[in-house]
Order: C-alpha cells, then structure tokens, then sequence
C-alpha cells in the first residue's frame, strides 16, 4: 500500500515524525509531503495566487511553502503522479480535532482533500492536558495508532471515505478503549477578541478560545475523548442539511 502522509504542524512537528513512524507498520511505501511552516488553522484553503515552492527534506520526504490542500494536490498529483497513493493519513495533530474543530483543521483538511482525490484518508490529532502545548505526550497516537488504523481499514474504507481519529490526553496505557462516533458540537464556541498594544501604543488583536465541552452527548467525539477513549469519527464531504432540504422540498417546490 502507497501511504502519502501531510499536516498542517509543519515539515519538523513530532507529530509528523510519530505519524511517518505509525504509516511504516502498515506499509514500507510511506511518503511524506508537508508544509515548510505551521499551517494550523488555515481549515481547506488553497494556493491560487503565489506559486508553491517544493523542497526535498529527506528520502521520500518533502517541504512545500504553502497549505497542507496544497501538500496533498502536490504529493498526489505531482510528487507521487506515477503511482497514486491507496492511503492519506494527516497529523498527527498537536492538540483535538473535535466537534466543530474540523471546520478550522488544516489537519482534517488535508484528509479532505484527499477524499476529494478519491483517496481514502485519515487525520490523527493527539489532545494534550492544558498548560503542555509544548511537551505533548503523543504514546497514545504512537501506539494505539497503527491499531486503530487497521481496524478502520478492514471495516471498510471506500474510495473518498473520510474518517477523523482523536487520542485522548492520556499516556497509551491510560486509554481505556476505541468508540466509533459522531462530530459533537460544544454549546457555542468560545471565541474572544484582546486588544493589546505595540510599543508604539497601536492596537493590535489576538483571538483566543476555550474549549470547554459542556455535557456533551454520549456517542459523540468530544464525550469519548473526555471519559479517555479513541475516538473514530466517519465524515463526509456533503454537507447538506437532508433533513432540511425535506422542508424545502415541500414549501419551496411543492408550494405548501
């Protein structure tokens, strides 16, 4: 199995390092393509007008100045054009991806796009406790990874399927188990504004968030990742409200 490999962390996140290691269990055709710089955030845009600068960082290893969309176009379409990648896996993300999260991912982005290539795809993100961004413990992804992955595998992952996995803020022998689940959705996001000012006396502005889950229901991603499971979430790409267009279907088309 060709495995192509993205993030949104960075060509030098561990992260990227403990996926490389994760993919190399399942198969010894790994390739890694990923942005040159921290791309978190940046959720599905693409590079369409600056030209996108490939590196090579290593053997089957690649840097590309631009977004992780950008890393997958490039490593299927390009890096990899003679022979397409049966695998994308992105992450492993420093920090969750969960509930409304996949909305901002370049993580799950990277996933995303790779559906859309008609590959099937992965994102792995590991929580960490607050206060430890920068000493991420990421044994859980490391060692139930390689696991969970093959479990999805075999249950079936068609062409295009998306499939979105977090780790618990746990060490690996702290997690108590894997739950397939739903996106949660926390009561409302909890975004704010600061202003602070420059040495000049400017104002300038941060967006800062929380992430606090609220009560959140028992078969969701943001529940199992609380009470220290694996969380396996199926996603898909349209994101029609069908039971809406049901609605619409009566009042707008039907007239009634």
């Amino acid at each position: 199995m060709r495995i192509l490999i993205t993030n949104d962390d960075g060509i030098h996140s561990p992260g990227l390092d403990v996926l490389e290691e994760i993919a190399r269990e399942i198969s010894d055709d790994v390739w890694v393509v990923a942005p040159e710089y921290d791309q978190s955030g940046v959720a599905h845009s693409l590079s369409l007008n600056d030209p996108l600068r490939l590196r090579q960082a290593g053997e089957r290893r690649f840097a590309v100045k631009g977004t992780p969309t950008d890393c997958v176009i490039l490593g299927a379409r390009h890096v990899l054009k003679d022979k397409a990648p049966e695998l994308l896996l992105s992450g492993v993300n420093r920090g969750h991806n969960l509930g409304e999260d996949v909305t901002y991912s370049g993580t799950v982005a990277g996933a995303i796009e790779g559906a859309l290539l008609g590959i099937p795809a992965i994102g792995l993100s590991q929580g960490y406790p607050p206060g430890h961004r920068e000493a991420v413990d990421y044994s859980a992804a490391r060692s139930h990874g390689p696991s969970v992955i093959r479990k999805v595998l075999d249950a079936g992952l068609p062409r295009g399927g998306l499939v979105n996995i977090n780790f618990p803020a746990l060490p690996a022998a702290d997690v108590k188990g894997v739950r397939a689940t739903r996106q949660g959705q926390r009561p409302q996001w909890q975004a704010k504004v600061e202003e602070r000012r420059d040495g000049r006396g400017n104002p300038y502005f941060w967006i800062v968030y929380g992430h606090e889950i609220g009560d959140p229901d028992a078969d969701t991603d943001l529940k199992a990742v609380h009470e220290g499971y694996i969380s396996v979430t199926p996603l898909k790409i349209d994101m029609t409200d069908h039971d809406l267009k049901a609605r619409f279907d009566r009042a707008i088309e039907g007239g009634g």
